[in-house]
């Protein structure tokens, strides 16, 4: 039996643990930043809003860096499925560590971790099951992309209930619970894989193994012992800032130094169009940070006497994803080639930077009260157009074009430059201090959409490809 074939059997069960890690995932993102930001008699930390987000963002992009070593591990050391089976118990336990009194920052820690060990793996086993074909990787990843969008819609609702109405606690242990699942269910599927992901795809050398892991170890221990004796996220962001924006783009050279890449210009048009998408993720990351604080503190949330949790505007995104994706598949189909990546990547830094244009607005209407809750929700809905062209066709052209034996690293490093936007966004936030939020959004949007009105031209211009 085929790997494809194998690949296909499998794919409820892919689906069900990205399901369950993407509920762990959002949930957890639609109550952090209300949580830090809460005062102490309330059961929060207390924290100024730009502290915060660097919080927040210093988790995001942890994530997104840790995915590089871990897909180092699903390719070399663990292969897929035992990745997926390590990430899951990290997350579980870094939740579990949320739920409980300890030192907060550890488990964050943990679930960035793990999250890195599981996005990479299960993304190259969804590679494997789409073929070789261009359209059918972007098919693939689209409809996975889009079926797992039905989590992020639930998590929010229910992790955000139970925190801001129950206790925060128990919404971080809600979001335990949700990966656990996750992780039973993988474990009962893996006989549909065959041998899919049961080995890895270039296996290191066991002494070289045993060499890494222990530095693994090591280093992790060091990292949760500054986070813990320093407690400083703004120092801790600077420094993730400095790695997601230097490790993929010396990742990358290495490996045309090493021969892997005999076409330069393929490598420079990868690298220009994924170093584009880093500026839509920047403005994404904020829905948790600078969009949930405006929820929270200048929006009517007011519905019928009862007062809506400001986690809960999360869920729109999710929701709006799930409305637009079919429109989208349409247009790739009817499209063809005559849409190629550069167009789509444009398109969709012109309707993120529309979204922070229009958060401009909203923040100029509240000065003078709470504002209508259909602001933030066309604000989500611009974000989750763009999103549904950035993500799966992201993933698409980082597995389109890694060499052979490097899929899970190539899709870890995807996510790396959405770390560095992640990281950049953290960082701008700190003008609300010194500037209107009207201001802010402004700025931030208006600049994005300029780099999507002229990605198109650039792109042939610099890197000499059709960007497909």
């Amino acid at each position: 039996m085929s790997t494809r074939t194998n690949g296909r059997r499998g794919f409820g069960s892919l689906f069900v643990v990205d399901l369950w890690e993407r509920f762990s995932f959002y949930g957890l993102a639609a109550i952090l930043v209300l949580y830090l930001t809460t005062s102490a008699d309330r059961g929060g930390q207390a924290l100024d809003g730009p502290t915060a987000t660097a919080v927040f963002a210093s988790y995001l992009a942890l994530s997104f860096v840790a995915g590089l070593p871990g897909g180092w591990l699903a390719d070399r050391v663990l292969g897929a499925r035992r990745a997926v089976v390590t990430g899951a118990c990290l997350v579980i336990a870094g939740h579990v560590v949320l739920a409980a009194p300890v030192p907060f920052y550890v488990g964050l820690v943990f679930v960035a971790l793990g999250t890195g060990m599981i996005k990479p793996a299960m993304a190259g086993m969804v590679a494997a099951i789409s073929g070789g074909g261009a359209h059918d990787r972007e098919a693939t990843f689209s409809l996975f992309y889009m079926s797992i969008q039905a989590s992020a819609l639930v998590a929010p609702l229910v992790v955000g209930a139970l925190a801001e109405k129950v206790a925060w606690h128990l919404g971080f242990a809600a979001a335990a619970v949700g990966m656990a699942c996750g992780l039973v269910q993988f474990l009962v599927g893996l006989r549909r894989f065959g041998d899919l992901g049961r080995t890895p795809v270039h296996p290191v050398e066991p002494a070289v193994a045993r060499k890494v892991l222990r530095t693994t170890v090591i280093s992790l221990a060091v990292v949760v012992t500054v986070l813990v004796v320093i407690g400083n996220p703004q120092a801790v962001l600077g420094l993730l800032g400095i790695t997601a924006v230097l490790l993929p783009l010396g990742y990358l050279l290495t490996l045309q130094r090493k021969g892997l890449f005999a076409n330069g210009p393929r490598l420079g048009a990868f690298t220009a169009l994924m170093s584009a998408t880093s500026l839509f993720w920047m403005l994404f990351a904020q829905s948790g940070s600078a969009l949930g604080l405006f929820a929270q503190q200048h929006t009517n949330r007011v519905v019928a006497g009862f007062e809506v949790p400001a986690s809960w505007f999360q869920a729109a995104h999710p929701l709006f994803v799930l409305l637009v994706a079919p429109v989208f598949a349409v247009l790739w189909v009817r499209a063809g080639d005559r849409l190629t990546v550069r167009a789509k990547f444009g398109g969709a830094l012109l309707l993120g930077g529309a979204s922070f244009v229009l958060m401009a607005v909203a923040a100029v209407a509240a000065d003078t009260g709470a504002v209508s809750p259909l602001w933030l929700l066309g604000v989500h809905l611009l974000l989750a157009c763009g999103e549904i062209v950035v993500g799966p066709i992201g993933l698409a052209l980082a597995a389109a074009v890694a060499p052979d034996g490097y899929e899970n690293r190539f899709l870890a490093l995807s996510g790396m430059f959405g770390a560095a936007g992640v990281v950049l966004g953290g960082q701008l936030y700190r003008l609300t201090s010194v500037l209107p939020l009207s201001v802010y959004f402004g700025l931030m949007g208006g600049a994005v959409a300029v780099v999507g009105l002229v990605l198109p031209a650039l792109g042939k211009l610099a890197v000499g490809t059709n960007g497909r």
